[in-house]
């Protein structure tokens, strides 16, 4: 029984009140301070990208140990000192053929396991939920398709949210009262995009006016958003929390105002939340935003 009203309490404040929502989830996909790594993966495209990452910087480095190797034996092997009479060959036959073999595997073998990464990125599944998103100058539209609603997303902070770009105490309260603190502004918005854990989510990317791009690094997904053109990504959440995103094309003054947030939650908890957006952002089964433009 007890378990039964902490969950509905849940429920109620994912739909409610969105302080509440917060504390139940963890920020999981935040930058960091000096950051020198990755965000903790969140899906099956974010492992194979940094795996993938791992295995190139370990591949680099080698090649740049032994080249700075052969330079440094070329130089103690081969001064003037050393060696007071130089050679007179001009080639070596092994030699050239092994510094183009060599390179050449190399390349094949980076391919063999980059190709695959590339077409899970680009090869769309049959979606769960589809999502379809717009870039704007300067904050992003979402629109759940199945569902029939949309709405738009902007950083709290921006002046469509009573900001002015500047932590004030105003925006901090602003922050509070959304479940955040003073180190997620410039990266939390006043809505957020939500989904279900373990659910293939397909988003329609466009943009509105310019080019711009829809990035959520933990998510290992990136698409720009052109206008007048309909790109395609996916991911599948393995981990419950907070994620944030931005876009990552320049396009603007107020560029770095548009960041992205994604909350990932139980199938129960998005259920729930579902029943509450089409209520509070539908019409009659109609995006607000096809009936304004109708009007």
């Amino acid at each position: 029984m007890k378990n039964a009203l902490m969950l509905s309490g849940l429920f109620a404040a994912l739909s409610g009140l969105p302080a509440y929502a917060q504390q139940a989830l963890e920020i999981v996909g935040k930058p960091t301070n000096g950051g020198m790594g990755f965000q903790p993966a969140a899906t099956e495209l974010a492992r194979d990208l940094q795996s993938l990452d791992y295995m190139l910087v370990i591949i680099c480095a080698a090649i740049s140990l032994l080249v700075i190797g052969l330079i440094a034996w070329v130089i103690v092997r081969y001064n003037k000192r050393m060696n007071p009479t130089p050679a007179s060959f001009t080639h070596n036959s092994p030699v050239e053929i092994a510094w183009t073999v060599v390179p050449i595997i190399i390349l094949v073998f980076i391919g063999a396991y980059s190709l695959p990464v590339l077409f899970k990125q680009q090869e769309i599944p049959e979606a769960d939920i589809t999502i379809k998103v717009t870039g704007y100058q300067w904050y992003w539209g979402y629109e759940y398709v199945d569902a029939g609603f949309g709405f738009d997303s902007y950083m709290i902070g921006q002046p469509a949210t009573g900001g002015n770009y500047v932590l004030t105490p105003e925006v901090e309260a602003k922050l509070v009262e959304a479940g955040y603190s003073r180190d997620e502004f410039l990266l939390a918005t006043d809505t957020a995009v939500v989904v279900p854990i373990g659910k293939t989510i397909v988003m329609n990317v466009t943009g509105a006016d310019v080019i711009h791009s829809w990035a959520m690094p933990a998510f290992g997904v990136k698409q720009d958003a052109v206008p007048g053109r309909l790109a395609q990504l996916w991911f599948k959440a393995e981990r419950e929390g907070i994620y944030f995103g931005q876009c990552s094309e320049l396009c603007g003054k107020d560029h770095a105002f548009m960041p992205i947030t994604v909350k990932v939650v139980s199938q129960e908890v998005y259920d729930d939340w579902l029943k509450g957006a089409i209520e509070e952002y539908a019409d009659a089964g109609q995006p607000k935003s096809f009936k304004l433009a109708a009007n």
